[in-house]
C-alpha cells in the first residue's frame, strides 16, 4: 500500500485536481425534536478544485449550491433555503477553503480549512482519510461538527433543534 506521504512526495501527483461531482457527495446530520429525531440531508450541487504542488503542498477550495440541500422533505427543504436557515437567496454559496496539509498518519492528513456559510468564515478543523482509487483518482473522506450558530445558520423553532451539524463529505478528485 501507497502511503499518503509517498504520494504527496510523487511528482506526478503534483498538479491540478478537479471533482468529479457524480462520484462525490457533501451530507449534514442533525436532530430535531430535542434529539429525538435524525434528519439527514445532501446538497446535491457541488463543485471544486485542489493543487498539488511539486514540494507536497496542498491547496484547494470546494463550492457547495446551498440551494441543491435535500433532506427528501420538500417543506423542510423550504425552510432550510429560507432566511431562517442557510438564506440560500442571499447567500447561494457554501465554500471550504484548504491551505495546508500534514500527514498523520499511512492515509490520513490533517487539513488547514475554513467553511464561509452565509457570508461567515470560520475555521475548520478537517481529519481527513485519502485514498487512491484503482482509476487513479484520489478519494477524501472527512467528517467533523460544526456550530452551525457561529456560522449565522441560527433558525431554531422553540428549541428543538441543537447548535451542532455533523457534516460528512466522500469527495473524489481525478487529475486534471
Amino acid at each position: 500500500m501507497t502511503t499518503l506521504q509517498s504520494l504527496l512526495d510523487d511528482p506526478t501527483f503534483a498538479g491540478t485536481w478537479t471533482l468529479v461531482p457524480a462520484r462525490s457527495s457533501v451530507r449534514f446530520k442533525n436532530k430535531t425534536f430535542w434529539g429525538l429525531v435524525p434528519v439527514n440531508g445532501e446538497f446535491t450541487d457541488v463543485s471544486g478544485s485542489g493543487q498539488i504542488t511539486a514540494n507536497g503542498g496542498v491547496v484547494g477550495q470546494v463550492e457547495i449550491r446551498a440551494g441543491s440541500l435535500s433532506t427528501g422533505i420538500g417543506k423542510r427543504d423550504e425552510h432550510l433555503r429560507s432566511a431562517d436557515f442557510f438564506d440560500t437567496e442571499a447567500h447561494p454559496e457554501i465554500r471550504v477553503e484548504v491551505t495546508g496539509a500534514q500527514p498523520t498518519g499511512t492515509d490520513s492528513v490533517d487539513l488547514n480549512a475554513t467553511l464561509t456559510v452565509r457570508g461567515t468564515t470560520a475555521p475548520l478543523p478537517l481529519t481527513a482519510t485519502i485514498s487512491r482509487l484503482g482509476d487513479g483518482n484520489v478519494q477524501v473522506s472527512t467528517r467533523t461538527t460544526v456550530d452551525r450558530t457561529k456560522l449565522g445558520v441560527s433558525g431554531n423553532m422553540v428549541g428543538m433543534i441543537p447548535a451542532t451539524t455533523t457534516l460528512l463529505a466522500d469527495l473524489v478528485f481525478a487529475k486534471a
